[in-house]
């Protein structure tokens, strides 16, 4: 399953995505395509380790992650409107990771590590997650309440996009096409291991 791309100067490429519903209902989340079947995802437990943080020109901690403010986002070679566009993410409320800061530009990571600039409005502070973006091959289960024994009330595939309610450093509380639940907190992108969210 193709995750989401990047094209050159101004294509994008997104990967079909879906919500699989244990009652049987799958929804198409995101992307240019959907595909038939359910999607899996992985349970590799792997995640991106916390830089050190640091304060950035803006007064707010390096690094941090955000969320895209708008379908359509110039990723920029350069922190300047005079820098060739690199990229064009057109997904509202996709995480990123802002690792710089030069005046109004942030120097962002996506999920796949590919960096670059974008200007500060484009951003935005609400926090969202994907589920397991690196490839797997089983279900991620939302779950009724944060613990491992509990009851799953939908099953996740890879590169779900959601918004996250709050996390307690292992767990986090997330939305997702009308379903709320449980993911361990090490099975998205978007929150630090460990860390807390309200």
């Amino acid at each position: 399953m193709a995750l989401p791309g990047r094209g050159g100067f101004g294509a994008v490429v997104w990967g079909g995505v879906c919500l699989a519903v244990l009652a049987g209902v799958a929804y198409a989340l995101w992307g240019s395509r959907t595909e038939a079947g359910i999607a899996v995802v992985a349970q590799d437990t792997t995640a991106s380790t916390a830089m050190p943080m640091r304060q950035g020109d803006s007064g707010l901690p390096l690094p941090r992650f955000v969320t895209l403010k708008a379908d359509r986002v110039n990723v920029r070679r350069g922190p300047s409107g005079d820098h060739k566009v690199s990229w064009v993410f057109t997904r509202k409320g996709l995480p990123v990771e802002i690792v710089a800061e030069f005046e109004h530009w942030r120097r962002i990571r996506d999920s796949e590590g590919a960096e670059g600039w974008v200007y500060h409005s484009l951003l935005s502070g609400r926090r969202g997650v994907l589920v397991a973006p690196w490839s797997g091959a089983k279900p991620v289960p939302l779950l009724d309440v944060g613990a491992a024994d509990s009851t799953a009330v939908a099953l996740l595939s890879t590169g779900v996009m959601a918004e996250v309610d709050r996390c307690t450093g292992a767990w986090c509380r997330v939305s997702v096409a009308g379903h709320d639940g449980w993911i361990e907190q090490a099975k998205l992108w978007g929150v630090y291991p460990g860390e807390q969210v309200e």
